[in-house]
């Protein structure tokens, strides 16, 4: 049975409330020592690129680039989704620190080997 735990995040700076609550949710878990994965699709995937997270902030939650980056400092990975990335042209050279393009396989394999997911919609 896995321990992580995946957060699937599917929105990006046209909705940034739903773009940063699943960071919150598994920056908290990162931090009590989870393995945790943001697991990003749809235009989400754009928050995984370098500068993708930069000026987006809902009232009341705290500054998506600052998260994404206390996410990542604490063990924290992201995850792009390889068949969100390539329509819209996110290569490897283009993605942040802590982030990489994986995969449906991947995905699959780690809810297959017991990983519990979340879900922002």
């Amino acid at each position: 049975m896995s321990d992580k735990l995946i957060f699937n995040c599917t929105h990006g700076r046209e909705d940034p409330e739903r773009a940063t609550l699943p960071f919150v949710a598994a920056n908290i878990a990162a931090t009590a020592g989870q393995d945790a994965v943001v697991l990003c699709t749809i235009d989400a995937v754009w928050l995984g690129t370098e500068g993708g997270t930069e000026g987006i902030a809902s009232a009341g939650l705290p500054v998506l680039a600052d998260l994404y980056g206390e996410f990542v400092a604490n063990g924290g990975q992201v995850w792009l989704c390889g068949a969100c990335t390539k329509p819209r042209d996110i290569g490897e050279e283009r993605v942040a620190a802590g982030a990489k393009i994986v995969g449906a396989a991947k995905v699959v394999e780690e809810v297959v080997a017991g990983a519990r997911t979340s879900a922002f919609a």
